[in-house]
């Protein structure tokens, strides 16, 4: 996701995609570049890359703003749009039933367009309990049947569930999972490290069967170079087989 590469790639788009692709990463999920550059440039420059655009994390296309919106990520080629509720909205089940109104609309506008919504958690979905079953199951029978999942695995830890048994009961309606590890104790304050040297069992977690097509390596709050940490992340991911990716990561002593 290049919410990893932002700082980056805002000085220089074209460089930092290039740069992904020659570690190996086949696609990007948007964040943050078509509202800089406009939708052409970023699509281009994915495309020039030769990298595959995923997805676009961005605001549900819901409310007054939806048709410029869609227009935008129908400009960039996005075919799926993901995004989240806020954390206050999973305070109640009438919270939660407000807030999946305006995803749901989303579903249709996008729909009429060819493109799909996404689902994005955080952590309040599975750290709130409601007659003791997580705030995530009820969101799931709430939303569209057209809106897809992608579930952030780190994020669904830090609010206590096991994102292996979360991906096993989503079936074919997870399609991303985001990747990312670290201590997974504070939203706001958590320290990323190269995925594999966090505790997240991502053997586990990415050999569950699922209708998971994309695994986009996530990183924020890094104290180590980005790019190092994506290469490290990479490799771990490739190395072991748990992934996809165009680079045969070096033979290490530690994967021998």
């Amino acid at each position: 996701m290049t919410y990893t590469v932002l700082d980056q790639a805002r000085a220089d788009l074209e460089g930092t995609l290039a740069r992904l692709a020659a570690l190996g990463y086949l696609g990007v999920e948007t964040y943050g570049l078509v509202e800089h550059f406009g939708p052409a440039r970023v699509r281009d420059a994915v495309a020039a890359a030769g990298l595959t655009l995923t997805s676009a994390h961005t605001p549900f296309p819901a409310g007054p703003d939806a048709e410029a919106s869609l227009d935008l990520n129908e400009e960039l080629g996005a075919g799926i749009l993901v995004w989240s509720m806020e954390r206050e909205e999973f305070d109640s089940p009438d919270a939660v039933r407000r807030g999946v109104e305006r995803v749901n609309e989303a579903a249709e506008r996008a729909a009429g367009r060819g493109m799909r919504i996404a689902y994005h958690n955080h952590f309040a979905e599975f750290s709130q309990e409601f007659d003791g079953r997580p705030a995530y199951d009820l969101l799931l029978e709430l939303l569209d049947d057209r809106v897809l999942v992608e579930l952030d695995a780190y994020w669904a830890r830090m609010g206590g569930a096991d994102p292996a048994d979360v991906l096993a009961g989503l079936g074919d309606r997870v399609r991303l999972v985001h990747v990312k590890d670290g201590p997974a104790v504070s939203y706001e304050n958590d320290v990323m490290v190269p995925i594999g040297e966090g505790g997240t069992d991502w053997a586990r977690t990415l050999n569950t069967p699922s209708g998971v097509r994309w695994h986009l390596v996530e990183l924020e709050r890094l104290h180590i170079d980005t790019f190092e940490a994506l290469r490290r992340s990479y490799d771990h991911l490739v190395g072991r087989g748990l992934s996809r990716g165009a680079r045969v990561p070096e033979p290490t002593e530690e994967r021998a």
